[in-house]
């Protein structure tokens, strides 16, 4: 199989904390927003009568994401956006693990998963953003991150969904 590297994609990982240089993108002049994280998941999938194989990435998009206001509060708050996204795609796999494969509408439960998986995550990014005030409300910005450690944690089991299984 061979990976196919897009010089704009940063795959998610523990040790690569975002810094301000991976935003190249240009600020929305219609958002008041300091910075914007543009995070991706995908899953590519596989199966014949046999079974299946399938292989998630969760990647930010440097040339979609863009700062306006760079302070360590507001780049802590962006790397959250990310590591939320980092949980949904470990939950991803966990319900992948779980599915209990059937040729005959695989196709139709796959993209079932992650389209609920997808639903999840954009509720969870928008109800940090209003918790946290966009990084403004510092407590509540502490408790999401420590909330996002832990999730992270929970799901280590799950964090290893690059390969096709």
């Amino acid at each position: 199989m061979s990976v196919i590297q897009t010089n704009n994609l940063i795959p998610w990982n523990a040790s690569r904390r975002l810094s301000w240089s991976d935003f190249k993108g240009d600020p929305d002049p219609h958002s008041t927003n300091a910075a914007l994280t543009s995070s991706n998941i995908n899953i590519e999938f596989g199966y014949n009568d046999d079974g299946f194989q399938y292989s998630i990435k969760c990647s930010f998009d440097q040339n979609r994401s863009w700062v306006r206001v760079k302070t360590n509060d507001v780049l802590a708050h962006e790397q959250g956006h990310f590591d939320i996204a980092e949980i949904y795609a470990r939950k991803l796999n966990k319900q992948m693990k779980a599915y209990r494969f059937n040729a005959k509408t695989a196709s139709n439960d796959i993209n079932q998963l992650y389209e609920n998986a997808m639903k999840q995550h954009r509720q969870t990014q928008i109800q940090y953003d209003q918790e946290t005030d966009y990084s403004r409300n510092r407590p509540n910005q502490e408790e999401w991150l420590k909330k996002i450690a832990s999730d992270l944690k929970g799901l280590e089991a799950f964090a290893n969904y690059q390969q096709l299984k």
